[in-house]
């Protein structure tokens, strides 16, 4: 018995000993599954995260290039600030969704909670602003210029401030405020959509750089944002720095120098806003001033403006709405590009070109009545007074509008009238077409308008689009104008019945108006100042530049930005001067002879073209194109005011009060402080130093 007690025994132990080495061999068999399934299947991804965890790279900024005027001067520069940002993305993994954090920032800040979390809401349909436009991986500027002590208050405490960060950033600065606003343009963040959609750009962009929006700074983004520098730091698990395991510096974007002379920009600043006080009913007004024989851009102005720090760390919904209200006059565009209106007797200089190539003589004499008959609706000279007869050179001198309106009725007759010809010449509106009206000139700043020519092509083509509405009106009329204004509501009603049915026909009419830059002819103040200055020079019609060189840090040149030329007018240099001495003549015995009472034309003779345009149910737009000094024109200066009355009083002082400024006139013709000394243009870039100053 007690052996075979011994025997189970062994037996038992036997298989608890077999039990053990098979839960050890499987438990060995899973370990190594699990071994190869980390080491060899998943390893790659678990070294991804093993070194994420241990290492955090950072985008460092580059510092964006400055914008500099013709002489140096900046008119957009960096200042250093202290900005809080936030991670949208780890608040949104928060159980809260980041509540209590933001809390606590806004009591650090001073800015109330509600505030701060529409900051960081993502801009789109029905989200007014503030909002959050850009990129939702990229941290969001919440508050700029913070004390240190706020900014130590959020770095001391990470633990309470998980996702807020406080960094010193540079941000832009704009040393003339509201002074061409419109031509420097500002800054945004970019949008994801952006990120998509321009391969490359991503690479470049460093998450937390801003992007231009408008004038310069859109344009030239690419150069002025720079290159981003990169730093790779060892942090432990809680996230704690230990060091920087690898570096690469920013480069800093290169600088613009423009050919814009601030001086002269104020200049042109405070003429327009002192035209808009002449005219009480003005709502906006534009100034350029060319380089005339280069095509540079020395000061464009547009009123109302705005101050483009605005956008500076965010614009709230009330600024905004600002910027874009009828109101306010839309301050964010600008005038003098975008803003397309009547040019009037501005215009007669594209009409006699097109007079001397359809055959009409240079020497010629020409009836000016007070009245001439175009079909069988009279058109009248201004005022209804007739001027005799005169030569061409009198004629713009005086500004008669009928001999204009007998040569564009007579060209129009000539093409068919009313039943046209097979082939048409058109000669006003190729000659216009040929000074650049019609089409944008090109110039280095985003949104120009193209202004409008109209001819026997785009009637039939506004004709198709509208017709039918027009035939709907005809109908029901204007009921909604009818109970202001019967008598208006009756006249649409007649006038929809007209398009209705003969909307595609180019009337004798509309050739009359054209002749004298109204009915629907519409150009912008750019594109006025770049006929004039190939009228008034060589004859090439330029593509303006505002820029003008792109300088690296360290002042060495990238590349000079050219002036091209994009056409020719079809006038011979003897037609040309024959229209030039014509209007050098204006403001002295002319139209603008009243505005120009006192001015030492020894001294420095100033040559120009008045134009008073007629708008539907507003007062007139006034106009004044010039040039000086007139024997060999160095400027070409350009005002515009909208609803400004007659161009003589409203525009032509403008354009004085410009030229007293860059000369060094008072207003009794006495020597005063000159913008330009030497009464000229910058001719070349100026050159800066290995530290960005002006060498």
């Amino acid at each position: 018995m007690r052996s075979v007690s011994r025997g189970a025994g062994l037996a038992l132990v036997r298989g608890r000993l077999f039990v053990l080495q098979a839960l050890v061999l499987t438990l060995l068999a899973v370990l190594g599954v699990r071994l190869y399934q980390v080491q060899v299947v998943r390893g790659p991804e678990f070294v991804r995260a093993a070194t994420e965890t241990r290492t955090r790279q950072v985008v460092v900024p580059a510092v964006r290039g400055q914008i500099l005027d013709a002489r140096g001067r900046p008119l957009v520069r960096n200042r250093t600030t202290l900005v809080v940002s936030v991670d949208r993305e780890r608040l949104a993994k928060m159980p809260d969704r980041g509540k209590a954090v933001l809390d606590r920032l806004a009591g650090v800040l001073g800015h109330p909670p509600r505030e701060m979390r529409e900051r960081i809401r993502a801009c789109g349909p029905g989200v007014g602003k503030p909002c959050w436009p850009g990129s939702p991986y990229q941290p969001i500027p919440i508050a700029g210029d913070v004390s240190t002590r706020q900014a130590l208050q959020i770095l001391e405490r990470q633990e309470s401030f998980p996702g807020v960060t406080a960094e010193i950033q540079a941000v832009r600065q704009y040393p003339l405020k509201t002074a061409a606003a419109q031509v420097l343009g500002y800054l945004q963040p970019i949008t994801q959509e952006e990120l998509d959609r321009r391969k490359g750009l991503a690479d470049a962009f460093s998450g937390v750089d801003l992007m231009g929006r408008d004038g310069l700074e859109s344009v030239y983004d690419d150069e002025l944002r720079g290159t981003p520098g990169l730093r790779r730091v060892a942090v432990d698990r809680m996230g704690k720095a230990l060091g920087v395991e690898r570096q690469v510096a920013p480069t800093a974007g290169h600088t613009l120098i423009t050919s814009i002379d601030a001086d002269v920009q104020m200049v042109v600043e405070r003429a327009l806003a002192n035209a808009m006080k002449r005219s009480p009913k003005a709502d906006g007004a534009a100034g350029v001033v060319l380089d005339a024989r280069t095509g540079r851009v020395i000061a464009l102005g547009s009123v109302p403006s705005y101050d483009p720090g605005i956008w500076t760390g965010g614009i709230s919904a009330a600024e905004y709405d600002k910027l874009l209200s009828e109101k306010a006059g839309k301050p964010l565009v600008s005038r003098a590009i975008k803003g397309e209106f009547a040019p009037g007797s501005t215009f007669k200089v594209s009409s006699v070109a097109a007079m001397l190539r359809d055959g009409y003589p240079l020497h010629g004499k020409y009836d000016c009545p007070g009245s001439f008959m175009v079909g069988n609706r009279p058109f009248n000279n201004f005022r209804g007074i007739g001027l005799g007869t005169l030569t061409l050179h009198t004629a713009l001198v005086k500004s008669c509008d009928t001999i204009f309106y007998r040569a564009g009725y007579e060209m129009w007759q000539r093409d068919g009238g009313i039943k046209p010809k097979r082939v048409v010449k058109e000669p006003m509106a190729h000659m216009a077409r040929a000074f650049g009206f019609g089409s944008r000139t090109g110039i280095d700043l985003p949104g120009e308008s193209a202004g409008r020519i109209p001819d026997r092509k785009w009637k039939a083509e506004l004709w198709d689009q509208t017709r039918e509405q027009s035939c709907k009106r005809a109908k029901t009329g204007y009921p909604d104008v009818a109970k202001t204004d019967p008598g208006r509501a009756e006249f649409l009603k007649r006038l929809a019945h007209e398009n209705c049915l003969e909307g595609y026909q180019f009337r004798a009419g509309d050739a009359a108006n054209f002749s004298i830059g109204q009915g629907d002819v519409l150009v912008t103040p750019l594109q006025l100042a770049t006929a004039y200055a190939a009228l008034v020079t060589d004859g090439k019609v330029r593509s303006p530049r505002v820029g003008w060189q792109l300088v690296r840090p360290d002042g060495t040149p990238v590349r000079t930005i050219d002036v091209p030329v994009r056409g020719k007018l079809p006038l011979n240099a003897k037609e040309r001067a024959y229209i030039k001495n014509a209007l050098s003549q204006v403001p002295s015995d002319g139209t603008a002879a009243g505005a120009f009472t006192g001015w030492p034309m020894d001294k420095v003779r100033i040559g120009g073209k008045t134009g008073t345009a007629e708008v539907w149910g507003k007062e007139d737009t006034a106009w004044f194109a010039s040039f000086a000094p007139t024997q060999n024109p160095r400027f070409v200066v350009v005002a515009m005011v909208s609803q400004g009355g007659m161009g003589g009083s409203a525009a032509a002082p403008a354009v004085r009060e410009i030229y007293e400024g860059i000369y060094g006139f008072t207003k009794d013709g006495k020597r005063a402080k000159a913008v330009l000394p030497a009464g000229r243009p910058a001719t070349e870039p100026p050159r800066l130093g290995p530290d960005g100053t002006v060498d």
